[in-house]
């Protein structure tokens, strides 16, 4: 049984699920609509730059969820899911998520989008196993900060060796698809590297390691 790994962002989604959420709490008026617009753009065009500063990054997106009762965030996710992250479902991601799922391989999404973002969107996917980016809690309340190891480039093997070790498996067969430079470090380590819908950077490295480049879209 192989693990199938799947970025999330631009790979199963033809869309940035992070960036889409700042656009619809500006677009909602949650937010001051220009000052976080602006941050919101620039700490994207950091990212697909490869030079994203994860912690600061994510003090500045999680400082919403600390700010009002989770009861009213559902509220708000059940509209984004509906409104911004529907129309960007791949039915061809969901085709190669189906032809695992049929081969018996053990499905997992690991993505640096926060887990109050992705876990729906993980369950929309019928993905049960999610290594997500993590909001610390204080009893059912946000605080507004992350915990634990950023799912972020190198964080992501931290995150995912820790998964292996716990679960007693190992990246014998695994694949891993992802349209990002970022996830190099990874795309490195597993046996059947794919890049999807890639940026240049991660194409070029791809074209040149003879790793399959697919499209979703």
């Amino acid at each position: 049984m192989s693990l199938a790994i799947f970025d999330l962002d631009n790979t199963l989604l033809g869309g940035d699920s992070d960036h889409a959420w700042g656009e619809f709490i500006v677009a909602q008026r949650i937010v001051d609509p220009e000052a976080y617009q602006a941050q919101n753009d620039r700490f994207f065009n950091d990212y697909l730059a490869g030079k994203l500063d994860i912690q600061v990054y994510l003090n500045f997106c999680l400082q919403l969820l600390g700010e009002h009762e989770p009861a009213q965030l559902d509220v708000w996710h059940q509209q984004f899911m509906a409104e911004k992250i529907m129309p960007i479902m791949l039915p061809k991601a969901r085709e190669l998520i189906e032809q695992h799922r049929a081969a018996g391989d053990t499905l997992m999404i690991i993505t640096a989008t926060n887990r109050f973002i992705t876990a729906p969107i993980a369950r929309a996917l019928d993905i049960d196993i999610l290594l997500a980016t993590e909001c610390e809690r204080d009893g059912q309340r946000y605080t507004g900060r992350t915990t634990d190891v950023a799912c972020f480039r190198e964080g992501k093997v931290t995150r995912l060796q820790r998964w292996l070790l716990e679960n007693n498996r190992s990246l014998e067969g695994s694949y891993f698809y992802s349209d990002s430079h970022n996830d190099l470090p990874l795309l490195s380590m597993v046996d059947h590297p794919v890049a999807v819908d890639p940026d240049d950077t991660l194409k070029a490295h791809a074209e040149a390691q003879g790793w399959p480049v697919i499209s979703l879209r």
